[in-house]
């Protein structure tokens, strides 16, 4: 299974008055992981875009396991957990510099027209795209 991993310094401006990482910024870790799984296998969320598409988020789930902190440093790591005709989910793991588990999650995506918004297959319009998620996928859909 290929993981990608993405570091992130800890900002000040992302935590709440505790100085604990404040929950939403795990929302936005996981699109840089996401983003940056795009990268890695050489591709581009932009050029998606600008071909006349959207890969929305149909779905998300995060499970919170132990606090980070400003002046931390988080890695995020990020995978394809299934890779369907229409629906592609995306892994995260969240981990400390010690490898502790900060925080767990999936999202769900569809890719569809930008005009219309209507679903279309990412083996129709990418499919060096769609058959390297099909590759690297953790479990078959």
């Amino acid at each position: 299974m290929y993981i990608s991993e993405k570091k992130i310094e800890i900002r000040y401006a992302e935590t709440d008055q505790m100085g604990v990482v404040y929950h939403a910024n795990y929302l936005v870790w996981m699109e840089i992981g996401r983003t940056n799984l795009i990268e890695s296998l050489g591709f581009t969320y932009a050029g998606l875009e600008a071909d006349g598409y959207l890969s929305p988020v149909t779905d998300i789930s995060i499970q919170y396991k132990a606090a980070m902190k400003y002046g931390q440093k988080a890695t995020v790591r990020t995978w394809i957990e299934s890779h369907g005709k229409l629906r592609t989910t995306y892994g995260y793991e969240i981990v400390h510099e010690d490898g502790k588990i900060a925080a767990t999650g999936t999202s769900e995506h569809v890719v569809v027209k930008k005009e219309n918004f209507r679903p279309v297959s990412l083996r129709k319009i990418a499919p060096e795209w769609d058959a390297k998620y099909v590759e690297i996928q953790r479990s078959k859909d």
